[in-house]
């Protein structure tokens, strides 16, 4: 009997560790402040400055002048130039948009059913040629072949449902284009993480919009974006003490009752 005990408490303690290596992985930071992700790398394709741009860049400065090719690039009128002929709203890879968040949302549905059914059967024999003298011969229980049949049946069902949800989010984060569809549309990305103290607070945001709905101040609303996938939580201490112990969550998982 202990032999086949020892495999059972050998799979609970494998099972207990595997399910506690986020516990492990949380151990390594008490004291420490959660950490922010790697910013990555911008998509900024390298635009030629044009003469009304008054900026120069680091090659000219360190040469003393632009190079021929530059200088032979270069224009008043040239596309990306940064001047103020062109449009400054983004839309090309590597733009930097303005997203405006403002979700209130509020959603209440109530649905009630009620449902009933009522059926009720009866049928006999009263004469048939003489032959009902010969149903109490076979039907046990001497039953009168007047009513032979009769049955009473009754269904009732009620059902009320009501959900009621509410939501407001209020913010505003810069993205980056990240992409050009061949119809024009813009794919757009941004992401900003900002700690206080032992909390991390993340948002990010992915989509794709249209050049004409960017506004004059080079913003847009989250509601013109199309494919919006809108993420804004947080990670930390606060958000560690709002979670069920894992041991917890396996219970209720596989616990079928």
């Amino acid at each position: 009997m202990t032999n086949r005990f020892v495999p059972f408490v050998s799979v609970l303690l494998a099972a207990s560790l595997l399910s506690g290596c986020g516990a492990v992985g949380r151990l390594k930071n008490v004291g420490k402040p959660p950490k922010m992700s790697v910013a990555e790398d911008p998509v900024a394709p390298r635009l030629e400055p044009s003469l009304g741009n008054h900026s120069v860049d680091d090659q000219a400065l360190a040469g003393g002048g632009r190079t021929p090719e530059e200088g032979r690039g270069a224009s008043l009128f040239r596309t990306g130039g940064g001047a103020f002929f062109r449009d400054q709203r983004a839309s090309r890879v590597g733009d930097i948009v303005t997203i405006r968040i403002n979700i209130a949302d509020n959603a209440q549905v109530a649905n009630s059913t009620t449902r009933t059914r009522n059926g009720s059967e009866s049928g006999g024999i009263a004469a048939l040629l003489g032959l009902e003298s010969q149903i109490p011969k076979i039907l046990p229980g001497s039953p009168d072949p007047g009513n032979l049949v009769s049955t009473d049946s009754k269904s009732s069902a009620t059902g009320v449902g009501n959900t009621t949800r509410s939501e407001q989010i209020n913010m505003t984060v810069a993205a980056t284009v990240i992409g050009v569809l061949p119809n024009g549309n813009l794919q757009i990305r941004g992401k900003q993480e900002v700690r206080v103290n032992y909390e991390l607070r993340e948002l990010v945001v992915t989509g794709v919009i249209r050049p004409e709905d960017i506004a004059r101040d080079n913003s847009i609303k989250h509601s013109q974006i199309a494919e919006a996938r809108i993420s804004y939580g947080g990670r930390g201490q606060l958000t560690d003490a709002q979670q069920a112990r894992w041991g917890q969550q396996i219970y209720d998982a596989l616990f079928p009752f």
